[in-house]
C-alpha cells in the first residue's frame, strides 16, 4: 500500500511510536503543537512484581501490545494508515530491545505506505512535549531555555538555546532520580513505581523531621549524585528499622524535600549563570508536587517563568516524539521524499546534544535544526 499524494494546504499527519523503556505509545499529530490523538499502555503491573523494569519482559510485551495501541491511535484520530505523510519513532537514549521494537515497526509502516521516517532523541522528546500544552498556572514552552530532564532513567540540565540546539551541562553521575524514588520505596516495602507512592506519603509528613544530606549541591558543578541520599536512606533503616506511621510520613518527606532541593537549586543555578528566563521541568519525576511547588516558587522569587507539561505528557508518551519529529518530517515531506531508510537502527546511549548517531541519522536530519 502506498500514501496517496497529499493536498499541498493540508497539514501531513504523522504517526509517532514510543518505546524505549516500559510503555507502549503512539500518537497522531497534524502539527508540531496539534495532538489528533495520544494512546499509552504501561507494564506497570507487569514489573511490578519485580521491583523495577525487567529489559526482556518489556521488550516482549512491547511486542504483544504494539499492534493494538497503534490501531487506536489511528481510530482516536480518525486517520487510516494511508492518510500518513510521515512517520517518527524514538531511537534513543532506552533499553535496545525494546528501542527496536519500535523502530522496526515504524519501518516497516514507511516502507509499506513509501514515506519518510526520522529517529528521534528521546530526552528531545522530554524537553519538546510542552508544545503540545502547559499545566494551568505555568508558562508556555520558551527559547532560550533550560531544562530539567528527570526520570527513572536520565536525569539532565539541558540548555536549549534553540529548538534542535542543545548542551547537556549537568547530568546524573550514577543513580538518575526517579530511580532514586524507585529504590527507596522499594527499601521501604511501598512497591513499585515509587515515585507517585512515596509523594503521597510526603504530604502528611514533616520535610524537616530527619536531615537528610543533600548531595553534591556545593560541589560536582551542574552535576547530580543520588546514590549517597539513597545510602543514607538505607543507614536510616538499619539502624531504626522500617517506619510506619506518622515516622512513615515523615521520612518519606524528608528524602522528598532532599532530593527536590537539589533538583531545583542546581538547575535554577544554571539558567542565573546562563542569564535564561525560562526553565522548563519534564520527565516522569515532573509529576511530583513536590517538585512542581518547589520549582514554581524558587523561580518566581527570581523572576524566571517555569514551564510544566501536564503529567500525561510528562511521562512517557508518543506525543512529544511527534512534536520533536513534526519540523523535520513536514520539512522533508514537502520535498516530495519517500522512504529511504532501510538501515535505521537505534542507539541506546544517544545524548541529547549529540548529533544523531550515523546509525540512526536519515534524510530528515539535513538541514538546520528546527
Amino acid at each position: 500500500m502506498t500514501a496517496p499524494a497529499s493536498d499541498p494546504g493540508t497539514p501531513p499527519l504523522i504517526l509517532a511510536i514510543e518505546s524505549s523503556c516500559d510503555e507502549t505509545a503512539a500518537a497522531v499529530l497534524d502539527g508540531p503543537d496539534s495532538l489528533r490523538s495520544s494512546v499509552v499502555h504501561s507494564q506497570v503491573d507487569i514489573h511490578r512484581q519485580y521491583g523495577g523494569v525487567v529489559p526482556e519482559l518489556a521488550s516482549r510485551n512491547h511486542i504483544l501490545a504494539i499492534d493494538t495501541v497503534v490501531a487506536d491511535a489511528l481510530q482516536q484520530a480518525g486517520a487510516a494508515f494511508q492518510d500518513l505523510r510521515g512517520v517518527a519513532v524514538t531511537a534513543g537514549p532506552g533499553l535496545t530491545g525494546a528501542l527496536l521494537v519500535g523502530s522496526e515497526y515504524a519501518k516497516a509502516i514507511a516502507f509499506s505506505l513509501d514515506i519518510p521516517l526520522v529517529g528521534i532523541n528521546h530526552l528531545e522528546g522530554h524537553l519538546r512535549a510542552a508544545a503540545l500544552g502547559t499545566t494551568p498556572g505555568f508558562a508556555p514552552l520558551t527559547f532560550p531555555c533550560v531544562a530539567l530532564l528527570v526520570s527513572g532513567g536520565h536525569t539532565s540540565i539541558v540548555h536549549a538555546e534553540h529548538p534542535g540546539v542543545y548542551t547537556e551541562v549537568g547530568r546524573t553521575l550514577d543513580d538518575a532520580a526517579g530511580e532514586c524514588w524507585d529504590k527507596v520505596s522499594k527499601e521501604l516495602g511501598l512497591g513499585y513505581p515509587g515515585g507517585a507512592i512515596i509523594d503521597k506519603l510526603a504530604r502528611d509528613g514533616n520535610p524537616a523531621a530527619i536531615d537528610m544530606p543533600r548531595p553534591m549541591l556545593h560541589k560536582g558543578g551542574d552535576h547530580f549524585s543520588f546514590s549517597g541520599l539513597k545510602t543514607y536512606v538505607l543507614y536510616h533503616l538499619r539502624e531504626h528499622g522500617r517506619p510506619t506511621g506518622q515516622d512513615l510520613h515523615d521520612l518519606a518527606a524528608s528524602f522528598q524535600e532532599a532530593a527536590c532541593e537539589v533538583l531545583v537549586k542546581k538547575t535554577l543555578r544554571v539558567a542565573r549563570r546562563l542569564n535564561v528566563k525560562d526553565i522548563v521541568v519534564s520527565g516522569g519525576v515532573a509529576c511530583n508536587r513536590r517538585l512542581r511547588e518547589m520549582v514554581l516558587d524558587a523561580a518566581g522569587r527570581r523572576g524566571l517563568r517555569v514551564c510544566i507539561p501536564p503529567p500525561s505528557l510528562c511521562t512517557d508518551n508518543a506525543a512529544m516524539i511527534g512534536a520533536a519529529a513534526y519540523p523535520r518530517l513536514a520539512r522533508h515531506i514537502a520535498g516530495g521524499a519517500g522512504f529511504a531508510e532501510h538501515t535505521m537502527n537505534v542507539s541506546a546511549s544517544w545524548a541529547v546534544d549529540d548529533p544523531p548517531p550515523e546509525a540512526v541519522r536519515t534524510a530528515a536530519w539535513d538541514g538546520p535544526p528546527l
